[in-house]
């Protein structure tokens, strides 16, 4: 791993993309973090744990390291130390007990008792895992019967890490890792880890001056340099031209809107903690939106509505804010302020399976276009044994998620992942998941309905006899947020854009000074026929010049010399190929004109 990982900083876990399941894998994680825990606690004396989980990517531990300063250079130690235990095939062992002997045998470590009181306000009792007769930690497990039982292990890297993630907090020591059956799933990761550091977004965006994110202006606030405002703006032109070409209309609303408002749509209730605060204007308390659907709502219950009207669907670029603490910012992917491809659908009972199928094939158009294949479907249903907590008619529930499945069903999705219990309160949902070119997935769409604001708004339509109804709301983001979706999709293609949204989709690179004047010429050409080309004429060599195009990633680089210009020809090098030979202006221009209309990837 490289040096940079080790600096001091606050770190989200690693991008653990879907829900960790309780399977073996899990669960030998699980036992790896304690063992880690235990030779840290053998190997540095005094040094206090905090908490540390399984995740979908392997585990990592906080520490309150007190005195010592830990960083990779003690990973073999640690290692080492982690690996006798192992082979020690200690037994691991679970204890319930009460709240006071819970405080009594972590009276000297403050984490472990606030853990204990969050414990006794749930009204359960907490439990230990021991390994062997003498390490022991607060945990709810489960766990392996034995240390022997865990496969290869490495230590990946340290990070700082406030605790419960508020930069108000101590900031305390984080090690990461992981845990594999077999060496072979172990090789296997951290090359893809490898490959992924040369992809991170966060580099390529600086390097290809994309984004910025400065302090001075705020944490989680992205700043889009001119070639990543125009990627922004192409993706968003192609998403809302595809919606409208589908029977959307465009709609738009403010970023801010009256505390009122947010009382009446139940956000204030149960969404403050993501909010920001109310501020005044004029003797009214206001909030930036942390939702578009609220203001969507309002413009339909502005006049009375018929079932002929139905379906309706609304989508807007809207602009959202919702608070993050600092430490689970990351990039692109979790940010403070982001646009979402929002859209609202408003339909009656009967139209419900259409909308949805439609959402769901509009959805896989969008991913395929932008070159991801492998598609994961997940579906949140209530918990029919815990109906008190969900909102809504039983028949409408069974209606939806009924539509739901149909809908995917239809499409060729009958494996998907269903997740009993996981609908929020007001409606099923549909996630969509896609895997990037290093198989990690990623949730960017989804696709909810809501039985919550049609009833607190009062939303209506007058039927076929004249009776109001109540019509079914779909809540619906295909991209999910710009932003997230751009940051996935830069270490998707590791920053080598399709050409169609390529900010430079081709430069000229004359070999003397004298074929400047041909070069300029040859722009003109281009120019002319909307391709966007540039030309460097910078009295270096031209290989220097091809090397600094394919660092930034431009599809086409167009060689003059000589030859060339005597022959009214050019030479084509192709992104991360060889040439692909001399060609005609003309023959050129037709070519790249084709794979923008066609949004040919390669």
């Amino acid at each position: 791993m490289t040096s940079k990982r080790s600096q001091v900083r606050a770190l989200p876990s690693p991008p653990a993309i879907m829900k960790p399941k309780q399977n073996n894998l899990h669960t030998m994680r699980h036992s790896c973090e304690h063992v880690l825990h235990m030779a840290m606690e053998n190997l540095y004396p005094g040094i206090k744990a905090a908490m540390g989980p399984a995740t979908e990517e392997g585990f990592y531990f906080d520490f309150d390291h007190g005195k010592h300063k830990i960083s990779e250079i003690d990973f073999p130690k640690i290692e080492k130390e982690m690996k006798n235990i192992v082979q020690q095939n200690i037994p691991i062992t679970k204890k319930e007990i009460n709240i006071k002997e819970g405080k009594s045998l972590f009276k000297n470590n403050s984490y472990k008792q606030e853990w204990l009181a969050e414990i006794q306000k749930k009204g359960t009792k907490p439990t230990l895992y021991y390994i062997g007769k003498d390490f022991v930690d607060l945990c709810s497990g489960p766990h392996i019967e034995s240390t022997g039982k865990i496969g290869p292990f490495k230590l990946l890297a340290v990070a700082g890490a406030y605790w419960h993630g508020d930069e108000k907090n101590k900031m305390l020591t984080r090690i990461y890792g992981t845990c594999f059956a077999s060496q072979k799933e172990l090789d296997d990761y951290l090359k893809q880890q490898l490959e992924a550091e040369k992809r991170d977004h966060r580099v390529l965006g600086k390097k290809l001056e994309l984004f910025i994110i400065d302090d001075e202006v705020g944490p989680g606030l992205p700043l889009w340099l001119p070639k990543g405002a125009f990627i922004r703006h192409k993706i968003m032109e192609f998403a809302l031209n595809t919606y409208m070409d589908r029977g959307y209309q465009l709609v738009s609303t403010p970023h801010i809107a009256s505390n009122d408002l947010w009382q009446h749509s139940g956000h204030l209730d149960f969404y403050k903690e993501s909010m920001y605060g109310s501020f005044g204007v004029e003797n009214k308390k206001y909030r930036l939106k942390p939702m578009n659907c609220p203001l969507q709502v309002k413009m339909y219950t502005a006049r009375p509505r018929s079932y002929k009207e139905l379906p309706i669907r609304w989508t807007e670029m809207g602009t959202v804010y919702r608070f993050e603490k600092t430490g689970v910012l990351h990039g692109l992917t979790r940010v403070r302020g982001f646009t979402q491809d929002d859209a609202h659908i408003i339909c009656t009972p009967d139209q419900l399976h259409k909308e949805l199928k439609s959402a769901l094939e509009i959805t896989l158009y969008l991913l395929k276009v932008f070159g991801f294949k492998d598609f994961e479907m997940n579906l949140s249903v209530r918990d029919p044994k815990e109906k008190k907590k969900f909102i809504g008619q039983g028949k409408d529930w069974d209606k939806a998620e009924s539509a739901l499945k149909k809908a995917m069903a239809s499409l060729g999705y009958k494996n998907y992942v269903l997740d009993v219990g996981g609908a929020v309160f007001y409606g099923p949902k549909v996630d969509v998941k896609v895997a990037d070119s290093l198989g990690r997935k990623w949730q960017l769409t989804t696709i909810q309905v809501d039985f919550n604001l049609p009833g607190r708004f009062k939303m209506n339509y007058i039927d076929k006899e004249g009776k109001q109804q109540t019509p079914f709301m779909i809540h619906r983001a295909l991209l999910g947020s710009l932003e997230r979706f751009i940051g996935v999709y830069i270490e998707h293609t590791a920053g080598a854009f399709p050409v169609w949204l390529a900010p430079t989709q081709a430069i000229i690179i004359p070999i003397a000074e004298r074929h400047s004047k041909y070069a300029s010429e040859l722009k003109s050409k281009l120019s002319e026929s909307s391709i966007r080309v540039d030309v460097d004429d910078r009295s270096e060599s031209m290989q220097k010049k091809i090397r600094e195009a394919e660092e930034q990633k431009i599809p086409y680089m167009i060689i003059v010399g000589d030859k060339e210009e005597k022959e009214n020809t050019i030479s084509i090098r192709q992104r991360g190929k060889k040439n692909l030979g001399k060609m005609k202006i003309e023959e050129f221009i037709q070519k790249i004109k084709k794979e923008i209309e066609e949004k040919t990837i390669f």
